[in-house]
């Protein structure tokens, strides 16, 4: 599971700034790079206030930041198959432009 480059993608593609999207979150900027960079495990009520601010529900998120390697040997044949479906339409469903922090 790679959670912090999943964090790191979707704060990209919304065009934030590391520095910007850690003051949406109200943590520093290096606890969200030590998180993105994998050296961090957030506490889950941090992953909440990220997901929240991406606009992506909790269970998105953790979905997106498995690898391979999460699912069991007898479950990766189908895995593989419906990742890429159901990346893209979980990404036709939650891709935003910047977020208007002021409407959260």
């Amino acid at each position: 599971m790679n959670i912090g480059n999943i964090i790191q993608q979707e704060r990209k593609r919304r065009k934030y700034s590391q520095s910007e999207f850690a003051a949406i979150c109200k943590i520093s900027v290096t606890y969200l790079s030590l998180i993105e960079t994998g050296r961090k495990e957030p506490a889950i009520a941090t992953l909440k206030v990220i997901a929240e601010k991406l606009q992506l529900p909790l269970p998105v998120l953790f979905f997106l930041s498995l690898d391979e390697k999460d699912i069991p040997e007898d479950k990766k044949e189908i895995y593989n198959i419906l990742k890429p479906s159901i990346e893209a339409t979980l990404s036709n469903i939650f891709a935003y432009d910047k977020i208007d922090d002021d409407s959260m």
